[in-house]
């Protein structure tokens, strides 16, 4: 494979299970994400959580809020804060847009995943709906009720 096919792939550096489990997705997007020079470094390591993170408006800006990238290792004086608003990048339009959703129906912004692709750091931001505590009751349900039936039918391929 040359090298020119590997910058075109896309690398999954983190994803946010819980926000699945905790919301509705009901819509994504893909944007970019502003970073300093250690935070990319640290990103390619790995070292980033989207537990706790959500985006939201700042003067007709979109940032990132409660992100964690850890300190680079290596980074010394150029280490910046691990929890610090970090700026997404999208056009103006999709901004306007998006806010309009948000503000209307009360949902909110919750980042999925973040990648590089074609060497670029982007985050997968889905508009999402709160779950009330039955849904994932129900949601938690269904999986384990999968689950057996698929246990089931792998016991009877192997005739036990």
């Amino acid at each position: 494979m040359s090298s020119a096919n590997n910058k075109d792939e896309v690398k999954n550096v983190a994803v946010n299970r819980k926000a699945r489990h905790d919301y509705h997705i009901l819509d994504s997007y893909e944007v970019g994400l502003v970073l300093k020079g250690t935070e990319v470094k640290s990103l390619r390591e790995g070292k980033v959580s989207l537990r706790e993170s959500f985006a939201h408006f700042e003067n007709n800006e979109l940032y990132i809020m409660n992100m964690h990238i850890s300190p680079y290792a290596f980074g010394n004086i150029f280490n910046v804060d691990p929890r610090r608003k970090r700026k997404l990048l999208m056009h103006k339009r999709e901004i306007n847009r998006l806010r309009g959703q948000i503000e209307e129906k009360g949902l909110t912004l919750v980042p999925l995943r973040i990648y590089f692709k074609k060497g670029h750091a982007k985050i997968e931001l889905a508009v999402a709906k709160g779950k009330r505590l039955y849904d994932k009751r129900q949601a938690l349900a269904e999986k384990d009720a999968r689950r057996e039936v698929e246990r089931e039918l792998k016991d009877k391929e192997w005739g036990r």
